[in-house]
């Protein structure tokens, strides 16, 4: 091991570091790889693949959930972080040898490795979470070489498993592995030869790779090129023949749009389920009717947003055999019930709101920490719209607890209207904190 730098090492700076030192010598892993991310930029997705933990885990662990007590884990992590044994009571590990006591610095990615690197870096991701099928299934025909009709599907699987890290991780952390894969199938489809109807198939997977690099663009704050990724998934589906992707490629742009313009984002997200038609599985229904009461609300239609929520209640009800899209997999009453409840957040009916948003939250696992701490803005804000300022702090302190250390630009920007109207609100008890929390 001693000639390998992981791309995860610490610089020693860091591990000079007085917080760092304190939760080393405690075993205070959460700490570690928080601090590893906010001072030297290394990814959750990153340090979960190195160090063999489950990316949800280094969540937790980052938010102080858990903690990590066998030996052989602790020397995992030290190895992979190349931190020196006797800053965690270890023995000296085999890459201290004397010739190597400094610390290398550790390497990083650039733009110009191209395309091989975030072809590494994904399979490094995806491997140890067991989110990619195997190597041997899934690898990539050589550039020139003819595409078989299998490789589709096998691509439209590991898509699949890596949209999974959106689960438990930000755009901020997800993002290079999404667009490194939807510049592979670029890439793929440019330099291969494969039959027409291979070639729709290729097409279908690259509008769902890009929307989901532009999701993960979205959520983490880079806004036009998320729009750039859902328009180019909206002309591949398109050129596939795949309504349905065509018709969430819109949805996608609506939701971005309508903050902006909210006719014309309540214009692409009626067109979305035009798109899409009535023939769609019910799930890709009930995602874009959903997405169409949020432009809506957002505009204060509220009968409008009552119709198309009933839309997508009826299309979860319905019966039907017809394999469901792996990328509306997430949408259930649950899900459904969150969107009513943002969606009367946004018309000020709290009374309709609280109790929708109340029961579906106590279903929803703190492991989806972004999510739910979204969710939570949305009940903060209708407690205040309806005077419990006390019930409205406490929701919000919560949200601020799940969305420390998420790679995601959302959560913090959704508080920040709550935390002004709490402002206003000082001297009620309990306010004050939760604004001092915000601010730290």
């Amino acid at each position: 091991m001693t000639g390998y730098v992981p791309p995860t090492a610490l610089p020693r700076g860091l591990l000079d570091h007085a917080e760092m030192r304190a939760a080393l010598a405690a075993h205070d892993f959460g700490t570690v790889f928080r601090l590893a991310r906010s001072e030297a930029g290394i990814s959750y997705s990153k340090i979960a693949a190195e160090c063999d933990i489950k990316p949800e885990r280094v969540g937790l662990l980052a938010r102080g959930v858990g903690s990590v007590t066998t030996f052989e884990k602790v020397a995992r992590i030290a190895d992979s972080l190349r931190i020196p044994g006797g800053l965690l009571g270890l023995a000296p590990r085999e890459w201290e040898a004397p010739a190597r006591r400094a610390l290398p610095t550790p390497t990083r990615a650039t733009a110009t490795d191209g395309d091989e690197v975030r072809r590494r870096e994904f399979f490094k991701a995806t491997a140890v979470t067991g989110l990619a099928v195997g190597l041997s299934d899934l690898a990539r025909p050589q550039i020139g070489r003819r595409v078989v009709s299998n490789v589709p599907d096998q691509l439209r699987e590991r898509t699949a498993r890596l949209r999974r890290l959106d689960d438990v991780l930000g755009g901020g952390d997800t993002y290079r592995v999404y667009l490194g894969e939807y510049q592979a199938t670029k890439a793929l489809m440019r330099d291969a030869t494969y039959t027409e109807e291979t070639g729709r198939a290729l097409l279908s997977v690259l509008a769902e790779q890009a929307q989901q690099a532009g999701w993960a663009a979205f959520d983490g704050g880079k806004h036009a090129v998320a729009s750039s990724l859902y328009e180019a998934s909206h002309e591949a589906a398109t050129e596939a023949g795949d309504k349905a992707l065509a018709g969430n490629a819109l949805a996608f742009l609506a939701y971005q749009k309508v903050n902006g313009d909210r006719q014309a984002g309540i214009e692409t997200a009626a067109r979305s389920c035009a798109t899409a038609g009535p023939d769609a599985a019910p799930g890709v229904r009930a995602l874009l009717y959903e997405r169409l009461a949020w432009a809506y609300a957002v505009a204060g239609l509220a009968t409008e947003t009552e119709r198309a929520l009933d839309s997508a209640a009826s299309a979860l009800t319905e019966v039907d055999d017809t394999p469901q899209p792996d990328w509306v997999a997430w949408v259930d009453r649950n899900e459904l019930e969150i969107m009513s409840g943002r969606c009367w957040t946004e018309l000020r009916r709290p009374l309709r709101a609280v109790p929708v948003l109340e029961s579906a939250l106590a279903a929803y696992d703190d492991t989806h920490a972004r999510d739910k701490s979204l969710y939570l803005s949305w009940l903060a804000d209708s407690y205040l719209t309806a005077g419990e300022v006390e019930q409205a702090a406490t929701v919000t302190g919560r949200a601020l607890d799940l969305c420390a250390g998420v790679a995601s630009v959302r959560p913090r920007e959704r508080l920040a209207p709550v935390l002004r109207r709490l402002g206003e609100h000082r001297t009620v008890p309990g306010v004050a904190e939760v604004l001092e929390k915000a601010r730290v």
